[in-house]
């Protein structure tokens, strides 16, 4: 098991008794806006464990070695399809969080006890001590009729996983990104506080709500899930921003690209390919389907897509065979994608994709969301609402060819780059195909469509004389007369 490294700050509002719901009082969504509207109005206040907290100075290893005891989930022993477990903090999650069980309306708060967690060998002396807690999990029977599958986990700052049947673990989500990639250095909100809804006893979605805090913004989130063939989320956000909010990220996700077969010179590794995703789709307001292939630069570098909201986008995991990794630990081919499908009007705004150069796979270094045009204002309420669903392959339609593979390699004299990009076999014959293929620098040359016996798709490939250029945007589509044949790949080509 290994633990992914994100560089994050983290925080929680020092509430007094007064400001959250009591036990037995009534809840509902409009609680959270109360507090998330109150509290922007009162300075920025973290909590953190104590310097000498014996859960701060934990190790990976001796974090590892605290388990939530089953016995004790929360609904463990009722009428109800999901199990709650509790996550300590310590090790990296040094911000405590507080969280509450909903029923008929009415807060339960939970507490941490020492009989929760079975303790092992290397940390022996925190038995019978209390524990903070950092986030929780959810279980369903998910894949088998006799075993409860985690599906779902928040923890630290605004992150959040979640898995559909027959998919693990791999990139992640958050609540909202701030100056993500900015010169001024990044802001990461946090959840401080949970409320989990009990479902009826044949309930098949769960309702978690949760404040949000950060030094620019607060924010009330609820999230609706039904785990299933994928898992769906629908998640409703308000801000109440302390200040003017530029450079925003709504519905951002979070993964990790290493290398693939379109360019792994910088890698010495046994596998074929490391990564969670391996590329951004989107479909635009117009309707036009792009794929844009990632890559794992020299250099930071940012790019933007569309100029109004799109119809969808998300960060996809394609390569879906073992043979495509050659990795027998990681199951690479088994990590899902996230595909976000904004709800009404978001109005302009820009897709953005930030990739953040790595030698490490425990490193996320892909960072996707939607930033709006328009500042958001201070003082003001900001609300927005999208479905983010967690599946192996995001149905789209129509089905147009997509991007299955692309490598790229010197041509045969030395003087340019050749690209390869195969498509799968929902592309039609090469003979009534039309390859539109274009440069932002350079000349492009040798433009060749041919069938792909291996595939039984079709392969595209041309050649790139860069001139004087050290970047170069590329965008290729395959027609059929006046209509797309094939999605639109797209590709930023670097000197280095």
């Amino acid at each position: 098991m290994k633990i992914r490294l994100m560089v994050f700050t983290l925080a929680l509002v020092a509430f007094t008794a007064a400001a959250l719901p009591a036990f037995g009082q009534l809840f509902n969504h409009g609680t959270v806006m109360d507090l998330a509207e109150r509290l922007a109005k009162s300075p920025y206040e973290p909590e953190r464990l104590p310097a000498d907290s014996n859960l701060r100075q934990l190790t990976y290893d001796q974090y590892r070695d605290i388990r939530f005891d089953s016995d004790h989930a929360i609904w463990g022993n009722e009428q109800v399809r999901f199990r709650v477990e509790l996550l300590t903090a310590g090790f990296v999650f040094e911000q405590p969080v507080k969280i509450a069980i909903v029923e008929s309306g009415s807060v339960r708060n939970l507490q941490a006890t020492p009989e929760m967690f079975d303790t092992g060998p290397l940390v022996q002396h925190l038995n019978n001590k209390p524990f903070a807690l950092s986030g929780f999990r959810i279980r369903k029977r998910l894949n088998s009729p006799t075993v409860w599958d985690e599906f779902l986990v928040f923890q630290g700052a605004s992150y959040f996983r979640a898995v559909s049947r027959g998919t693990l673990y791999g990139l992640s989500a958050r609540g909202l990104a701030i100056r993500t990639a900015h010169p001024t250095g990044e802001e990461f909100p946090e959840f401080t506080h949970f409320w989990i809804e009990r479902p009826s006893a044949n309930a098949v979605g769960i309702v978690i709500h949760a404040l949000m805090d950060s030094p620019s913004t607060t924010g009330a989130f609820r999230f609706s899930i039904i785990p299933g063939a994928e898992t769906i989320m629908d998640v409703d956000l308000t801000l109440f921003p302390r200040v003017a909010l530029e450079n925003v990220g709504i519905a951002p996700l979070t993964s990790m690209f290493l290398f693939n077969k379109s360019d792994r010179t910088r890698i010495d590794d046994f596998r074929d390919a490391v990564h969670d995703s391996d590329g951004l789709q989107i479909v635009s307001a117009s309707g036009e389907q792009i794929w844009r292939c990632l890559a794992n630069p020299t250099r930071l570098q940012v790019s933007s897509f569309t100029a109004t909201a799109p119809s969808a986008f998300g960060l996809v995991q394609r390569a879906r065979k073992l043979a495509d990794y050659n990795d027998f630990e990681a199951h690479y081919h088994q990590r899902p994608s996230a595909w976000v499908e904004p709800k009404g009007d978001w109005g302009a705004g820009a897709v953005k994709l930030v990739e953040i150069p790595t030698d490490s796979e425990t490193n996320d270094n892909i960072v996707a969301f939607w930033q709006p045009d328009e500042v958001i204002p201070a003082n003001k309420p900001w609300q927005k609402s999208y479905r983010l669903r967690w599946c192996a392959t995001p149905q789209v339609t129509p089905a147009l060819g997509k991007v299955i593979s692309m490598r790229s390699g010197p041509s045969l004299d030395g003087k340019r780059r050749l690209f390869v990009i195969d498509f799968d076999k929902a592309a039609a014959s090469p003979e009534k195909l039309w390859m539109e293929v274009t440069s932002s620098a350079g000349k492009l040359s040798n433009q060749v469509l041919q069938t792909n016996p291996l595939t039984n798709g079709v392969r595209a490939s041309f050649e790139l004389d860069p001139k004087n250029s050290t970047v170069a945007e590329l965008r290729l589509r395959l027609t059929s007369g006046a209509d797309p044949a094939s999605e639109t790949w797209l590709y930023r080509w670097t000197a280095n």
